[in-house]
């Protein structure tokens, strides 16, 4: 195994990347994901509920705690990102993966902005043309809005894009994987 390789596989710092053959990014990837698929699940019921405002209210919430996850993600995924050697394919394979992670968690952010602002420029169904899917408190009363539900459906279709890239990193080039030695161990009798 060459020098860089082996680096590529060791944590910049293990307290607060995760040690080694335990990465933190992957586990911490598990609440932005979660959270914002619930979120397209609820934006999508809030459609054909009755009473849809506690289905809105839940998204946009879900929203909030998933761009709060992809920032601690983030963190330990940078970290790793300094791991790998420059110029390679995989730095550059990690550099459009932290790319696409950013524009996705900005876009969520202005989604709960947009949400919580309660200006959505189009309405959901049944809302009235001229009436915004929230109360004035920024409390959705509706199902959520056709332009919010556009932008989390749109960041969802790139975090798929994202996650691709990711398991690109881990399971092709094995950034931050053990390397064969060590996993060997778990194959012995």
């Amino acid at each position: 195994m060459t020098g860089e390789l082996h680096d590529a596989k060791r944590p910049v710092s293990a307290a607060l990347a995760g040690p080694y053959g335990h990465p933190f990014h992957p586990m911490l990837v598990a609440v932005p994901i979660g959270a914002w698929v619930a979120s397209m699940v609820f934006d999508l019921a809030s459609q054909f509920a009755p009473g849809p405002g506690f289905l809105a209210e839940g998204s946009k919430w879900l929203i909030a705690l998933g761009v709060l996850g992809a920032l601690a993600a983030a963190m330990a995924g940078f970290l790793d990102l300094f791991a790998i050697p420059v110029g390679t394919p995989a730095f550059r394979t990690g550099l459009l993966h932290m790319g696409l992670n950013l524009v996705i968690t900005a876009a969520y952010a202005a989604g709960f902005l947009w949400r919580q602002a309660g200006t959505a420029s189009d309405t959901g169904p049944g809302t009235g043309a001229d009436t915004a899917a929230y109360t004035g408190a920024g409390v959705a009363a509706g199902p959520v809005a056709l332009g919010p539900l556009l932008l989390s459906a749109g960041s969802l279709a790139l975090l798929v894009v994202s996650g691709y890239l990711g398991g690109k990193l881990a399971y092709r080039y094995g950034v931050r994987v053990a390397d064969e030695a060590t996993q060997a161990d778990g194959f012995r009798r």
